[in-house]
């Protein structure tokens, strides 16, 4: 099979991540020509274009191809795109994120490629002006009408672009976001070692945070609730994973809490590590207020960790309320500082949500079924007439 993928930008990311890793299973496993187009890996991010080189695979770079809205780059990227695709001449397009969803989409309809998006994650949402919502929103519906198939990496994706407009329900398919499940069955790095770098004892209760130091990400929450918890439970620590530009106000609100003894920020870590990061943790929390599926809570999950998150998007459909972790309300602050509690004072139930997780997500997660599932969705949209 003869697949082009196109995505904005290939930095650390999880939309990023797994297109890597299905051009990676096409390409490897299955023995497809695949190619990656993507924009410049800019920004405070990094960058996976290291190891897609690593790996051996066709990348290749559209200089125009640009997060931000730049009509005459645009068209440049589209011309480029048109270009680039005539070349190659592939059996099936696969786009990835808004800005190369909707460029993308325009330029293999035009030379009357088949195509297929992948929603990662919506870019219209509540926390945007009503303009910006409505373009985005109507740029997604536009797009959508060329296109072939929608893929959704939850079924939260769907029923929020269906409520939207933006296509109807059977254009739709989810393919959960797979991954690389070893290495969180059985981390690189004892715990015990990636604990002791990190300043961690033994009698430590960690719970990590694997995210950009981003708005909307949700740190804040985080730093509010550790007060309570630590009041009861001196031996709780947070361990912040990811860098970005609020580092330093999070640092401040941490210090003027009398916290700042309780957390550790990594900063920029390659995908590699995340792993035995998470290994190192006892419990993971994610309170963001949007995402597609936050990578983190199934790769929490498969670590054998229980998960609290906020219901937002697709978490509840990994995170299992009383069964694999809490479920909170966005924003709650004081559930959440509970809901840390209970798993900080009882290992069993730390154990026993994390074995639960484990055992339903593993294979859902894993990379070749994400891959298998794809091949699925292309070869049937080639064959239709």
């Amino acid at each position: 099979m003869k697949t082009v993928h196109i995505i904005t930008r290939l930095i650390l990311g999880g939309a990023q991540e797994n297109t890597l890793l299905t051009v990676e299973g096409q390409h490897h496993d299955w023995g497809d020509d695949v190619t990656l187009l993507t924009g410049p890996a800019l920004g405070p991010e990094g960058s996976l274009l290291e190891r897609a080189a690593q790996r051996e695979l066709d990348v290749r770079i559209v200089p125009e191809l640009r997060r931000e809205i730049h009509p005459r780059r645009d068209w440049q990227s589209y011309r480029s795109l048109m270009r680039m695709l005539a070349e190659i001449q592939p059996d099936i397009v696969h786009t990835h994120s808004s800005k190369a969803g909707v460029i993308g989409r325009a330029a293999a309809t035009k030379l009357r490629i088949p195509v297929v998006h992948t929603i990662h994650g919506s870019p219209f949402h509540e926390f945007q002006s009503a303009a910006a919502y409505q373009v985005y929103r109507s740029c997604e519906k536009w797009a959508a009408r060329r296109c072939a198939r929608l893929i959704s990496v939850c079924d939260s994706m769907t029923d929020q672009y269906v409520a939207a407009g933006i296509a109807p329900r059977s254009m739709f398919q989810t393919v959960y976001s797979g991954m690389e499940v070893e290495p969180f069955l059985n981390p690189p790095v004892p715990r015990a070692d990636v604990r002791r770098e990190l300043g961690f004892t033994e009698e430590h209760i960690v719970v990590g945070k694997i995210a950009r130091l981003f708005h909307l990400k949700g740190h804040e929450y985080v730093i509010e609730a550790a007060g309570e918890v630590v009041r009861n439970n001196p031996h709780v620590r947070f361990l912040f994973v990811g860098d970005g530009i609020l580092q330093q106000q999070l640092q401040q609100q941490i210090a003027a809490a009398g916290l700042s003894e309780h957390f550790v920020f990594t900063g920029l870590v390659p995908p590699v590590q995340i792993p035995e990061l998470i290994g190192a943790m006892d419990i993971v929390v994610h309170t963001s207020l949007r995402e597609g599926l936050a990578r983190v809570l199934p790769q929490g999950l498969i670590s054998g960790k229980p998960v609290i998150s906020y219901d937002v998007d697709g978490a509840r459909e990994v995170c299992i309320d009383g069964e694999t972790g809490f479920l909170l309300p966005p924003k709650a602050v004081p559930q959440l500082a509970e809901a840390i509690g209970k798993l900080a004072d009882s290992p069993e139930l730390r154990e026993q949500y994390g074995e639960t997780g484990r055992e339903r997500f593993t294979d859902q997660f894993r990379q070749q079924t994400m891959v298998r599932e794809l091949r699925e969705i292309y070869q049937a949209v080639i064959d239709e007439p």
